[in-house]
């Protein structure tokens, strides 16, 4: 008689009493049956790879969705903290009374800022005679100091030349890249000049920086440059014109029931563009991978759930004497089924629990995690040249986070209901007989 018969044998007096569903005699054997031997070390490698497994793929799922998120909320922080959420553009003649249309528009309830802009492709270089593209926009001082995540990110300088109409603002990585930085001179060239007997010339000007700001996307800390209006519309040869006029709202989901309310103060034909026009493609690029993503890592919890079946078969098959005895003195079929139930369901529980406190922890420090590879491989992980942003950001979110564990912990919990079911049916006069 094994060690677990002898433990059925002193749960006897208990045994009576397993009709009442999930007894301390049904959680006792379960307990028993988790616990390794030196002749079940076979079942135990296949419940320990079972854990692992639905372990691993719960903490990847949160990690995963996390970072997906976290890169997510990131841009749109950045891109709808740089750019209107509503951008105005004229249809039936120039944008000639910004000024006018843009108190016009502020006074418009829930609109946070209206920035008057004149926009600009342009080569700038620097000192060493590097160049890059970049794109200037003319925009007001006092509409700048608004506009704080520039303002309140300047990394050299300040704002005092851009206030004064002699300076403009670049970001860190072109400065980097253009080997300058504040109080030195940069050169833009604007294929849009001076028209002249022989064709358009190239207008060529020299600036001074101001400042360098550091937004953390790349892309425009790559890219923008930030000129006094004024400087801006003699540049471009557009006195006293703007391109448009970008709207902030204090509610940028709510963009749809802002749009008459704008159109009527402006009292003019105007084209309205927002947000989600202008990055649809991007956002749901990033909404189909972050489903992909999902359903692939799902995989590897169904992966684990199906080891808790063939290791609970594997248990069932090697206990069978043993549920024999448990049916002979009294034990119901629905009291075994309860018991190999429990026993898959706690590796599934124990798994899907630690994994989500695996996840927690790494999330909680990706950044580090992250760091501490690239110093160990000697690469740039994560590059912001290639993902836009300056770190790696994880933003956990508590109903995806909850949906994972049901998803895991009903996976796990539909795998024992088969091998539990077949312990139930045991004849155990037969598996007394082949015993």
């Amino acid at each position: 008689m094994t060690n677990a018969a002898s433990a059925n044998e002193t749960a006897a007096p208990d045994a009576g009493k397993a009709a009442r569903p999930f007894s301390a005699f049904e959680r006792m054997v379960a307990w028993r049956y988790l616990r390794a031997r030196r002749k079940e070390a076979f079942i135990s490698v296949i419940a320990g790879f079972s854990f692992v497994g639905i372990m691993l793929g719960v903490a990847t799922l949160i990690i995963v969705m996390a970072v997906m998120n976290g890169f997510r909320t990131e841009l749109i922080t950045r891109i709808l903290g740089i750019n209107g959420h509503m951008i105005v553009q004229p249809v039936d003649g120039p944008l000639d009374n910004y000024a006018e249309l843009a108190t016009k528009f502020s006074a418009v309830p829930g609109v946070t800022m209206a920035l008057p802009l004149v926009e600009g492709q342009t080569l700038a270089s620097g000192r060493a005679g590097a160049g890059t593209g970049a794109l200037v926009r003319g925009i007001r001082s006092e509409d700048l100091t608004k506009l704080t995540t520039v303002s309140n990110n300047i990394r050299a300088g300040d704002l005092v030349g851009f206030a004064a109409g002699q300076g403009v603002l670049i970001g860190s990585r072109m400065a980097a890249d253009l080997g300058i930085t504040a109080g030195d001179m940069i050169t833009l060239v604007s294929p849009e000049g001076d028209v002249t007997p022989l064709g358009v010339n190239p207008r060529v000007k020299a600036y001074p920086v101001s400042g360098v700001f550091e937004i953390g996307m790349s892309e425009y800390d790559a890219s923008i440059i930030y000129m006094p209006l004024e400087e801006a519309q003699l540049y471009f040869n557009a006195e006293g014109l703007v391109q448009s006029i970008e709207l902030f709202v204090s509610d940028p989901d709510a963009i749809d029931e802002m749009r008459p309310k704008i159109e009527e103060a402006a009292g003019r034909q105007i084209f309205i563009t927002d947000w989600r026009q202008r990055n649809q493609t991007f956002f749901s690029a990033l909404q189909v991978e972050r489903n992909v993503m999902f359903m692939i890592l799902t995989l590897i919890v169904l992966v684990a759930a199906l080891n808790i079946i063939s290791g609970l078969i594997m248990l069932v098959k090697d206990k069978s004497s043993d549920i024999a005895i448990l049916r002979t003195m009294g034990a119901s079929a629905n009291a075994i089924m309860r018991i190999f139930f429990m026993t898959g369901a706690a590796i599934g529980t124990a798994g899907t629990f630690t994994g989500v406190l695996l996840g927690v922890i790494v999330c909680i420090n990706i950044e580090s995690i992250r760091s501490f590879f690239s110093w160990v491989s000697g690469t740039v992980l994560f590059d912001p040249q290639l993902y836009f942003l300056s770190k790696l950001p994880a933003d956990m979110n508590l109903g995806e986070t909850v949906s994972v564990v049901v998803m895991a912990l009903g996976l796990s919990f539909l795998a024992t209901i088969f091998p539990a079911w077949r312990a139930s049916r045991l004849d155990p006069v037969q598996a007394l007989r082949y015993e």
